[in-house]
């Protein structure tokens, strides 16, 4: 008998086959990158693989550096030269060599067997070789992959970055419509036009299904007051859906036609050996062990630069690489730097509309010590069964502490949260249930569970 487990993973190595399938059709137009870097073994691997045997297996933890891209007809060097007819600025697709607006490092741990994703804002403040002070996202427009892979690493305590994928944001929405849309949840009406880049947004808020050319507007939307955090975060909220959607037959069905269509759009050192193991792995990987970290920082002010910057943070960067990336630093000590429950900052965000439980919530975490427990500015928009408890910062220890005195939820390590604070609590049924139980029920919520 095939049980629920065993269909969960059928559907994530489809999911996971389809993105193999689209990578390889970039194959051949990207240069060996790192040539000493050795990640993988060849194995026997049917039951993850299901019915593919001798492929390759992971071995060890490999970096993956993905850079997705958009380019513009001004970000040519000819652009100022020959100005644009009507004041329109055309998207080139097929193109690959313009700035990034997705900037990821992606980790592939078969000793903790986790898949940890870090984001870095495009508008990170960085030094880029040769080129001198600049936002990140100019790295690979100057010098493509190898020079983005460069100025990653010096940014992230000299990380290894063994391999690299570039991918068009005309080939991310191809990617999209072939697996039939994703569905996520819109916390907000998102509208907005740019007449010079024919980039025209209209979602409206709740759940939805987006097609690719939605799924794009989604992502870059950035008139919420977080601007390219708020992008960050919207990044993140689509991989969690990709990740949870299952695949029908008649898009793998579509897999041999969308080669055809992505490859133009993509670009990697990976070989096809090196997919399958990825492929492999990441088809065994549960939901829960999936993390996803942001790029530690600040805005920048006014006073500081001209131009808006995400300033890096380098002690909680260094803390962060030794604890997912395994990157060794004189200057990190997780255990040394995780903020006691006095200095921890806690939002909490209600999506049932009662302040009754934001309030005991707030008086059950004073009564343990949490000094900074303040309500965020908005509600969540739509009410969720089980509580959230947000590992904003990379903290999990911090988080499951938290979750410890709650008695109930769930902690996800991702940067979806309050971008102020260390944890980010999304109060959910669960908690009104536990905080409203009657005397000769479940207990209240007033101390440790």
């Amino acid at each position: 008998m095939i049980t629920k487990a065993r269909r969960l993973n059928s559907s994530r190595f489809k999911l996971f086959l389809l993105f193999l399938a689209c990578f390889a059709g970039g194959l051949g137009a990207g240069a060996a990158l790192f040539l000493n870097s050795r990640p993988f073994q060849k194995g026997d691997s049917q039951e993850a693989m299901e019915s593919i045997v001798n492929v390759a297996k992971l071995r060890r933890p490999v970096n993956i550096l993905v850079l997705g891209t958009v380019v513009l007809s001004s970000d040519l060097p000819e652009a100022r030269f020959t100005p644009p007819p009507k004041g329109y600025l055309e998207t080139l697709e097929g193109k690959l060599n313009g700035q990034s607006d997705a900037i990821l490092l992606i980790r592939f741990d078969p000793d903790k067997n986790t898949i940890t994703s870090l984001s870095i804002p495009r508008d990170t403040q960085v030094e880029i070789p040769e080129v001198g002070l600049s936002k990140i996202n100019a790295a690979n427009y100057v010098g493509g992959a190898i020079l983005s892979a460069k100025t990653v690493s010096n940014l992230l305590s000299r990380v290894t970055i063994d391999r690299y994928v570039r991918l068009n944001v005309a080939g991310f929405a191809q990617l999209i419509d072939a697996l039939g849309g994703v569905e996520v949840f819109i916390p907000m009406d998102m509208k907005y036009q740019d007449d010079s880049q024919h980039l025209y947004i209209n979602l409206k808020k709740g759940m939805q299904t987006l097609d690719g050319k939605k799924a794009i507007q989604f992502m870059r939307f950035r008139q919420d007051g977080l601007g390219d955090i708020g992008r960050v975060q919207r990044q993140q909220m689509l991989m969690r859906a990709l990740a949870e959607q299952k695949l029908n037959l008649e898009t793998v069905q579509k897999v041999p036609q969308l080669l055809e269509v992505v490859k133009q759009n993509l670009d990697t050192n990976l070989s096809i050996e090196e997919m399958l193991a990825l492929v492999g792995f990441a088809s065994n990987t549960d939901r829960d062990k999936m993390q996803m970290l942001m790029l530690p920082g600040r805005f920048s002010t006014p006073e500081e630069y001209e131009l808006s910057y995400w300033v890096p943070d380098p002690r909680h960067i260094r803390q962060l690489m030794a604890e997912y990336f395994n990157v060794t630093s004189p200057y990190a000590s997780s255990a040394e730097e995780t903020p006691t429950p006095a200095y921890l900052r806690i939002t909490i965000q209600d999506s049932l509309d009662r302040a009754e439980g934001i309030k005991t919530m707030t008086q059950l975490l004073a009564d343990q010590g949490y000094a900074q427990v303040l309500p965020a500015e908005t509600n969540w928009a739509r009410p969720i069964d089980k509580t959230l408890i947000i590992a904003q910062s990379g903290d999990r220890e911090a988080a499951d502490r938290v979750r410890q005195i709650l008695g109930v939820g769930q902690v996800v390590l991702e940067a979806t949260g309050d971008i102020e604070s260390d944890v980010t609590i999304r109060i959910g049924k669960d908690w009104l249930a536990k905080s409203q139980a009657p005397a000769g029920g479940a207990q209240p919520a007033t101390g440790l569970p």
